[in-house]
């Protein structure tokens, strides 16, 4: 029997988290553990269930959810859905940036929600490289700056050859490992070895941190 995957809702708005709550708890492979009101509870609740998604609002009083899911990150037990209003806004930036797995829509239909927890919890990230990259074109450009300043390339992008930075590239360009191989006429088995170096030598996750990674080294600039 498959154990099903647990999650923690964290809201502050209560009527949001019932509705989330009923929709979760009738799936067989899903069980809500817990249920937080803020980032401060959120963190706390997460620590205590160990739950395997956190679905996390990130407009909340007090801790805000892009700082919960920091701290929530950091402890590397659970993984986070960020839930926002508008997909293409800082926030989703900001949540990506603090190692959540993907961004959804508080709208979002059902069905694409449960397809969206499914994903995050069997370890794939929720949002394209393709949406990732839009996200950061249409953000960055409008994010403060280090005084005008060239960004210095961090020590650990020395460790990629020149092909695994060629790589890197085109994952930033929202491109898939087919249209990588076909690109730089690769066999596709050859890109993913490449993509699955890129991630372990640079410590990131997925590939959605991958093209965060990239645009914030300057290594990709924004359209």
């Amino acid at each position: 029997m498959t154990t099903a995957t647990t999650i923690l809702l964290v809201d502050d708005q209560p009527l949001l988290r019932m509705g989330f709550h009923l929709v979760l708890d009738a799936q067989p492979d899903m069980t809500v553990v817990g249920e937080a009101g803020d980032g401060a509870e959120a963190v706390r609740l997460t620590a205590q269930l160990a739950p395997d998604v956190v679905l996390m609002d990130v407009r909340m009083p007090g801790m805000d959810g892009i700082e919960a899911t920091r701290r929530v990150v950091a402890a590397g037990a659970s993984r986070v859905l960020i839930l926002t209003t508008f997909d293409l806004d800082e926030y989703a930036y900001e949540g990506l940036r603090a190692g959540a797995s993907g961004f959804l829509l508080k709208n979002v239909p059902p069905s694409d929600l449960l397809s969206a927890i499914r994903a995050v919890a069997s370890g794939d990230a929720v949002v394209a490289p393709s949406v990732t990259r839009r996200l950061l074109d249409t953000v960055m450009p409008h994010l403060p700056t280090t005084g005008g300043e060239p960004r210095k390339s961090p020590p650990e992008l020395e460790r990629l050859t020149t092909r695994e930075r060629e790589i890197l590239r085109e994952v930033a360009a929202g491109l898939s490992n087919a249209e990588i191989a076909e690109r730089l006429v690769l066999s596709e088995a050859t890109v993913k070895t490449h993509v699955g170096r890129v991630l372990n030598k640079l410590g990131l996750r997925d590939r959605v941190q991958a093209v965060v990674y990239a645009y914030e080294t300057g290594l990709v600039q924004p359209s």
